[in-house]
């Protein structure tokens, strides 16, 4: 007796879906500041990527295509909830805050946080997305590239932007590139 075989596009879904599942749960969690919620906005995003999979498929990015359609649920839910991100709520500013070297004392880093959220605010979509993905979840070039569907560049090139922006709102000098490159 043989085993039924799935589609090829079913398995890759569930490929997909077994790849993003906890990092779109984190990504969400830290928007809405709601466990429950998270995993339903999670839900509800998967099944509709699951819906549109052919479609999503046939994108240059299937990545990208993927997280337009989850930030839209997360959009969605904001809005309809009158509520703007909750970052300031669930995340450790500290490897932003040292990122951009807020760090001089305890003080200025404690005051800082208010004026970093609103600053974070002000980025452009995608160097919000680069920045949170990239220090406050801890992601890889390589991992914040997979998931916005973009190349490695573009993620180093956004995040060198969204700093000097970041540091000209919070009007500090920006901190010298390192030999690591992940500053």
């Amino acid at each position: 007796m043989s085993t039924p075989q799935l589609p090829a596009s079913r398995l890759s879904f569930q490929a997909f879906h077994a790849l993003y599942a906890k990092p779109w749960f984190d990504y969400v969690y830290l928007q809405t500041a709601d466990r429950e919620v998270a995993r339903n906005t999670v839900r509800e995003a998967f099944g509709h990527l699951e819906r549109e999979w052919q479609h999503a498929l046939e994108q240059e990015s299937v990545s990208a295509y993927a997280w337009r359609i989850l930030k839209e649920h997360v959009g969605a839910w904001l809005v309809a909830n009158g509520r703007v991100v909750a970052i300031r709520e669930t995340a450790a500013f500290a490897p932003l805050a040292r990122a951009l070297d807020l760090t001089r004392d305890r003080f200025a880093l404690m005051e800082s946080r208010l004026g970093l959220f609103h600053a974070l605010l002000r980025l452009t979509e995608r160097q919000y997305d680069v920045i949170v993905l990239r220090y406050v979840m801890g992601c890889t070039d390589a991992e914040v590239a997979g998931r916005l569907g973009v190349a490695e560049s573009t993620v180093r090139s956004t995040v060198r932007h969204a700093k000097r922006r970041l540091a000209r709102e919070l009007r500090i000098s920006e901190q010298p590139r390192t030999t690591s490159g992940r500053n």
